[in-house]
């Protein structure tokens, strides 16, 4: 194993609706091989299809990523995928003191529900042709396959649930906003007509390109891999 970045900073990964840790192998594959520390997690209810998912809330996943968290023993940098933005603000909200920086993977520190009027116990993956043409532009057929084969429907509590909100100090913690099937130009257009109001009260974001689709954790694992890596070798050096 590589050593040289031993001392950086502990990686949480958490992945997007419909996944599981092992969505991060390849990228886990490359930190572990430049030595970082890092652990992705599979969140509450995404176990397997046949997971009882009736009873877990939003809050069941916050909870499992502080306690993620709280085992590191070190303020982590916390990368979180697609709508788990929500879920990981409220973590940096939480316990921001823990936090050492948020790396949000084609997302953003989302603070309203996904879908406030979703009553399903559950929300299967949906169709392609449901699917925003710009996160599956370019998506292969081997992607596509995997991603059918291996989504968990999310519980509804995830789908329907607000982040729970209410300490400023969130909004000092450092964060880096990788965008992939939108250009950071079209992000931060979305920004300046009120769309993303949860990136627009943070004091400190690094926005950078890295051009796919909407998982690129599949697609560009190494260059995803050496981004969140730089990341938590910058906050140990700051």
């Amino acid at each position: 194993m590589n050593k040289k970045n031993s001392n950086a900073a502990p990686i949480i990964l958490v992945p997007g609706f419909w996944l599981g840790a092992w969505a991060w192998d390849d990228v886990t594959e490359v930190l572990r091989s430049n030595g970082y520390n890092v652990r992705p997690l599979t969140l509450p209810g995404l176990e397997s299809n046949d997971t009882d998912r009736s009873s877990i809330k939003l809050s069941d996943h916050v909870d499992a990523i502080c306690d993620a968290v709280e085992s590191a023993g070190e303020p982590v940098v916390l990368a979180v995928h697609s709508a788990t933005g929500a879920t990981g603000y409220a973590v940096s909200d939480r316990m921001p003191e823990r936090i050492a920086a948020m790396v949000y993977v084609d997302s953003f520190p989302e603070k309203d529900a996904m879908n406030p009027e979703f009553d399903g116990v559950e929300m299967p993956l949906p169709s392609w042709e449901e699917l925003d043409e710009a996160d599956i532009s370019g998506m292969s057929d081997e992607h596509r396959t995997l991603l059918e084969q291996r989504a968990v429907p999310e519980p509804g509590g995830a789908v329907r649930d607000a982040p729970v909100l209410v300490n400023d100090r969130r909004l000092d913690v450092p964060s880096t906003v990788i965008c992939t099937a939108h250009t950071s130009d079209k992000i931060k257009s979305f920004v300046e007509k009120g769309w993303m109001s949860g990136l627009e009260e943070l004091h400190n974001v690094t926005y950078i390109d890295l051009p796919t689709h909407h998982w690129p954790m599949w697609s560009r694992p190494r260059e995803l891999a050496s981004i969140i890596g730089e990341v938590a070798r910058r906050t140990t050096e700051d």
